[in-house]
């Protein structure tokens, strides 16, 4: 090489470290403000703790794809069946939430006290959720971090560990309302002979030898929850047209918005079932299962849109699914005496004594399918309180140790609650309702968080969503949030007694309206939608043919 040649070469080079220290000391000022510096910062480290190892992602892009794009490029290739296939997985595991025992119990409740006319607001409150499951997931691919990563990065310290405590909580009490839900179905299928809190222990036992299925591949664990929703499709489709419910009013359900004083508190248990906190925190960990150079923008378009397809067509299963619960409780119970007292626990009894015999009775058809939905969203509950947990604590310690401790962190408490509040159907419709409260309190510490990250173009860079979807966005969690108020508000209004518990429920009211006032301003929510002007820029899907 020459002199002239070196001498130039030096000036380049110097000029490189300069823009590295620029970009390193901005990263220790300001988190956020080179999403794509941050991001290779993270990539290169070799001491980074990820969700997923190198070597247990799925492989998706070749080498020869990776490199036809640079990290500016937009290039999608054309829609390919194959890659579908492959990135199809998370959205299997998302879907759970929406199949949950405490699902179905509301579901259940809502056929047969509201007959069919809540079926419109299933199919809406799943397109609201789909929505922020689609966002969660945005997150995830664009950041290649999770929400509760990104949390404990956005806060600062006594708030990111309020936002961790009050989603352990909410986490908790998801998992005992699936645990249970386990339990009372090993209890229908042994015929009465296994006790509900010998469920719990079988429950909480299998959920981790389910997850040790990780270890073998990420996709044996997706083909065991494909098993399981296969299995309630079949269990509840069965259900369905053994019952026979009015094709007419299952239309004019799904078709006419109907509402009423009698069934109001239905719709709303309808709609707090279906959006979960802990789900929000899932999807965003779940989507880096596929290796994804997030400093390829093409890479990064392309995984977007194969995963708003596989988790749509999975909601739209769910959806299924849920319509068909409904639809038979309404059929069987809708005007009888049983409607109001029916629950999980004589729900498959009460279904027994009105379609019993057949080839298969009905009651063991119930039975199998509450099982399949028990133990697929107590497996995902556990892993969500994985997730939760390292990405608020960020624990660095080894991988078998951590999985165990923060999976621990969830299933130990649900046994012990699970045990101690199996004494009766009416205790375990207290503890019902309590958990319920639970999860209401901390679903605007899941969606806040949530939709201000995803608005921030310090954080997803040019994938941060347009206005228009923005708006819509909030709309639909402050809709969610009111919602999820007015269960709280009910509730405590019949609870509260005794001055000394009202004053104490009315400070616990004030900090939970200041800390959601503190997350809306932190994030600069208002100042954003009033000031972005529309823009085409959202989530579509994007090709090049």
């Amino acid at each position: 090489m020459s002199t002239q040649s070196q001498q130039q070469k030096k000036p380049q080079f110097e000029d490189e470290e300069e823009d590295n220290e620029l970009l390193h000391s901005d990263s220790e000022t300001m988190p956020f403000s080179s999403p794509f510096a941050k991001q290779s910062a993270v990539l290169e480290d070799e001491n980074a703790e990820f969700v997923y190892a190198a070597k247990d992602k799925v492989q998706i892009f070749d080498v020869e794809s990776a490199r036809s794009g640079g990290a500016g490029s937009m290039v999608v290739p054309p829609f390919s069946w194959k890659k579908l296939w492959l990135f199809t997985g998370p959205g299997l595991l998302m879907s759970v939430a929406f199949l949950d025992p405490g699902n179905l119990e509301g579901d259940l409740q809502a056929g047969a006290i509201a007959g069919y006319s809540l079926l419109w607001l299933l199919v809406w409150t799943t397109i609201m959720g789909g929505l922020l499951q689609v966002l969660s997931a945005r997150l995830g691919v664009a950041t290649g971090r999770h929400l509760a990563e990104l949390c404990r990065e956005e806060y600062s310290n006594w708030a990111r560990y309020v936002l961790w405590i009050m989603a352990e909580m909410a986490l908790i009490a998801a998992d005992i309302q699936e645990v249970i839900g386990s339990a009372i179905a090993l209890k229908i299928l042994s015929h009465g002979i296994l006790p509900i809190w010998a469920g719990v222990v079988i429950t909480a036992f299998d959920c981790f030898f389910f997850l040790f299925l990780e270890n073998y591949g990420v996709r044996k664990l997706e083909g065991v929850f494909a098993v399981f929703i296969g299995t309630m499709a079949f269990s509840f489709a069965w259900m369905f047209f053994d019952t026979k419910p009015s094709e007419e009013e299952l239309i004019k359900g799904i078709l006419i918005p109907r509402v009423n004083s009698k069934t109001l508190r239905q719709a709303v248990e309808l709609i707090g079932c279906v959006i979960t906190p802990h789900n929000v925190f899932l999807h965003s960990a779940l989507v880096q299962s596929r290796e994804i150079d997030i400093r390829n923008k093409g890479q990064v378009q392309e995984a977007l849109n194969y995963y708003t397809i596989e988790s749509s067509v999975a909601l739209f299963i769910t959806l299924v699914i849920n319509l068909f619960v409904i639809t038979v409780f309404a059929r069987v119970f809708y005007g009888t005496e049983q409607a109001n007292g029916i629950g999980l626990v004589n729900a498959g009894q009460f279904l027994q004594e009105k379609y019993g015999g057949g080839l298969f009775p009905i009651l063991y058809i119930w039975g199998i399918g509450l099982l399949a939905a028990g133990q697929s969203s107590t497996i995902t509950g556990t892993y969500a309180g994985q997730f939760i947990t390292e990405g608020f604590l960020k624990l660095n310690i080894k991988k078998w140790l951590r999985s165990l401790i923060t999976r621990s962190c969830a299933i130990v408490p649900t046994m012990i609650a699970a045990i101690v509040f199996n004494t009766s159907e009416s205790s375990l419709d207290t503890m019902n309702e309590w958990l319920n409260v639970v999860q209401s309190i901390q679903i605007p510490f899941a969606l806040i968080p949530l939709l201000t990250l995803v608005s921030k173009e310090e954080v997803m860079g040019t994938f941060r969503i347009g206005p228009i979807v923005e708006r819509v966005s909030w709309c639909v969690a402050v809709l969610v949030i009111m919602v999820y108020g007015y269960m709280l508000l009910g509730f405590f209004l019949s609870e509260v007694k005794g001055l000394l518990f009202g004053f104490l429920v009315c400070i616990g009211f004030v900090a939970w309206i200041s800390f959601i006032a503190y997350l809306v301003k932190h994030g600069g929510a208002l100042s954003s939608i009033m000031v972005r002007p529309p823009t085409s820029r959202g989530f579509t899907l994007t090709t090049n043919n």
